[in-house]
């Protein structure tokens, strides 16, 4: 007879066999929505380049795509753009459907979901994704363009939040590196 413990884990098991590409349905998702991990690295170049100035992208890309494996991560990435599209497509009731389309100021649930991916790699990715979400460089500024028909009222702060916490990331390794 199984312990309750395994039968957990089994449970879990069978779990990962069901959705074994989460990540790459995350990225294929982010694709869709215009965002690759080149534009994220192109945020993490813009949040670090000041402080390690041999830099490449290759670095960038590679701590992006490492803050993609995570599967908190992946879930923030699936959660949040699927929120956006049913905004889209006025599948929402309201008055959430009106929040979202309209990325209300006083909505922070999008913020909250984008800190789940910066807590990953710790207290640095915080002050990374204030920055960047004040400034709004890059893909940012796409995303935020309200004109365009789309709603990326999650998608800019969870692309903010990967960036950030790629950043973080790069900037833990490399003060283990110098």
């Amino acid at each position: 007879m199984k312990s309750m413990a395994e039968e957990k884990h089994e449970q879990v098991n069978e779990k990962r066999k069901a959705f074994p590409q989460i990540g790459d349905i995350a990225v294929q998702m982010l694709k869709e929505r215009g965002v690759t991990i080149k534009d994220i690295a192109e945020l993490v170049y813009f949040l670090q380049k000041n402080y390690h100035p041999e830099l490449t992208l290759k670095e960038c890309i590679e701590n992006v795509e490492g803050v993609l494996k995570k599967r908190e991560v992946q879930n923030a990435v699936i959660t949040g753009i699927q929120l956006d599209v049913l905004a889209e497509k006025n599948m929402l009731d309201e008055p959430l459907l009106s929040i979202v389309k309209t990325d209300e100021g006083l909505y922070g649930v999008d913020e909250i979901l984008a800190f789940s991916i910066v807590n990953v790699y710790g207290s640095i990715g915080f002050t990374n994704y204030g920055y960047i979400d004040k400034m709004k460089p890059g893909i940012l500024k796409y995303l935020n363009d309200k004109t365009n028909g789309y709603v990326h009222t999650f998608l800019d702060d969870i692309v903010g939040a990967i960036a950030a916490a790629a950043s973080s990331r790069l900037a833990h390794r490399m003060e283990n590196v110098e």
